[in-house]
């Protein structure tokens, strides 16, 4: 009986050795993704989360800068993604792009993928993005499904 049950233990634990190794050897090489910490300190009064607060959200961290570094023919440059608040509702998480008009959005599918979509690639947890125009007091929702046929329009 011992026999048979430290074969049984000894093909589960191979068995669990090979899917972790093909686990392993299928991975996509270099992926990688972005891990946010906590982000700027919220301050009470401030109108945005005011708003967002106001339409159901929770606001769970304030802004976050992600240091980039882009070589370009062995040329190092350097730059920054921002993302201005990560929010929750309905166990959802989205992060929150905030209007600015020295960056006005194209509301096309490829403006919005130009702009949106690396947040997405970065942070694929979230459920969306959401668009914050304090000025007009709308929030525009953002979602990429990837790989996806679109659906066409009925005649």
């Amino acid at each position: 009986m011992d026999g048979i049950v430290m074969i049984a233990a000894a093909l589960l634990i191979g068995f669990w050795v090979y899917r972790a190794f093909y686990n392993w050897l299928h991975e996509p090489r270099g992926i990688k993704r972005l891990v946010l910490g906590r982000g700027e300190i919220l301050a009470p009064d401030d109108p945005h989360v005011l708003f967002l607060e106001s339409q159901g959200y929770e606001v769970v961290s304030g802004k976050h800068r992600v240091p980039l570094v882009v070589d370009l023919d062995g040329q190092e440059m350097y730059s920054r993604l921002y993302v201005d608040y990560i929010v929750v509702r309905d166990d959802s998480m989205y992060a929150v792009k905030l209007v600015r008009d020295r960056q006005p959005m194209e509301w096309t599918g490829s403006g919005l993928r130009d702009r949106l979509l690396v947040f997405t690639l970065l942070l694929p947890e979230l459920e969306g993005i959401l668009i914050v125009d304090n000025e007009y007091n709308t929030i525009r929702t953002v979602k990429f499904d990837i790989n996806v046929e679109p659906k066409l329009k009925e005649a």
